[in-house]
């Protein structure tokens, strides 16, 4: 169940570092990049980083993403046992930019 602080989000938005739960809320890994299929900009899923190295999670694995964490729909055992991930269609989640970065760069000016 998330926190009040915690709001969902689209997988656009998600950042590196973020946890990923198993489907009972435990931690077992966090985010390392996002995969999309370029051809048709759909989500096909997840690369994190766990203690076993970096693994996938498609898209019909994740049941939810908030702003702090990804529940997956996986059980403990399933997420031992996820493949490593192809990177074919890898695309690297950059750091959200802040408002006032954004408007800088609407408005054509840099920080000094």
């Amino acid at each position: 169940m998330p926190d009040a602080q915690d709001h969902p989000i689209a997988y656009t938005a998600l950042q590196p570092g973020t946890s990923v739960q198993t489907s009972d809320g435990q931690q077992f890994a966090t985010v390392q990049a996002v995969l999309v299929d370029e051809k048709v900009s759909v989500f096909d899923g997840i690369v994190i980083q766990t203690a076993q190295g970096t693994r996938f999670v498609d898209a019909d694995q994740i049941g939810s993403i908030y702003t702090t964490y990804v529940r997956t729909t996986l059980t403990a055992e399933q997420a031992a046992d996820l493949p490593r991930p192809d990177g074919s269609q890898l695309v690297e989640i950059k750091p959200a930019r802040s408002m006032a970065d954004r408007l800088s760069r609407m408005l054509g000016r840099r920080k000094r």
